[in-house]
């Protein structure tokens, strides 16, 4: 029973680690390769869950603005305006 516990508390924080450490790097991984692929034509502004399988969207596309709403069933564009002036602390 000593053998089992002394294994679990080296192998689970051991685990816990390299579980955290694979999201890290996962993480850094999507980073590195969204970055790699220049400028994009499409920008998500923002994102707005009205239900689990209902979204609303802001598309920045070609200096325009859409409202979309995203479902199971596709999009549906709801709105077209003007792209705003972005905020000089805005991710690109």
């Amino acid at each position: 029973m000593l053998w089992y516990l002394l294994k679990l508390a080296v192998l689970l924080p051991l685990i816990a680690g390299l579980a955290w450490g694979s999201l890290k790097l996962a993480r850094r991984m999507q980073v590195r390769a969204t970055a790699a692929q220049g400028p994009r034509a499409v920008r998500i502004v923002e994102t707005q869950m009205l239900s689990p399988t209902l979204r609303l969207a802001v598309i920045e596309f070609h200096g325009r603005e859409i409202l979309v709403s995203a479902s199971k069933g596709g999009l549906v564009r709801l709105a077209e305006a003007p792209a705003r002036a972005r905020v000089e602390g805005d991710a690109a």
